[in-house]
């Protein structure tokens, strides 16, 4: 799939190819109808919050989407295929500048 990614802090958003997402066992996998960079996106993309919030490179930013759950964890009791949801994520699932879908964390 494809993403939108940094390959350094301060660097442009470049193209890249990655893996597509699968639901981990408490986790849904999210069709992106619309994503968004907030600022919280900025000051990663500067490098402003490495020392407290250290990511590997390349990384794809974006912290805002909304979508259509399209796959469903074995735990996951919540949400079910065909959702709408306008996810919070977190440090560690987050991204959706990607071309079909992201990881959200079953809360």
């Amino acid at each position: 799939m494809k993403a939108f990614a940094i390959d350094k802090y301060k660097g442009p958003l470049t193209l890249h190819n990655v893996p597509e997402p699968a639901a981990g066992p408490d986790e849904v996998v999210v069709a992106i109808g619309a994503a968004s960079v907030n600022p919280l996106d900025v000051k990663l993309r500067q490098g402003a919050l490495k020392p407290i919030l250290p990511y590997d490179m390349p990384l794809v930013l974006g912290h805002g989407l909304s979508g259509t759950v399209i796959s469903v964890g074995s735990a996951t009791r919540r949400f079910n295929v065909g959702d709408q949801v306008l996810p919070a994520l977190h440090r560690c699932w987050h991204a959706p500048l990607r071309e079909d879908s992201t990881m959200a964390r079953n809360w």
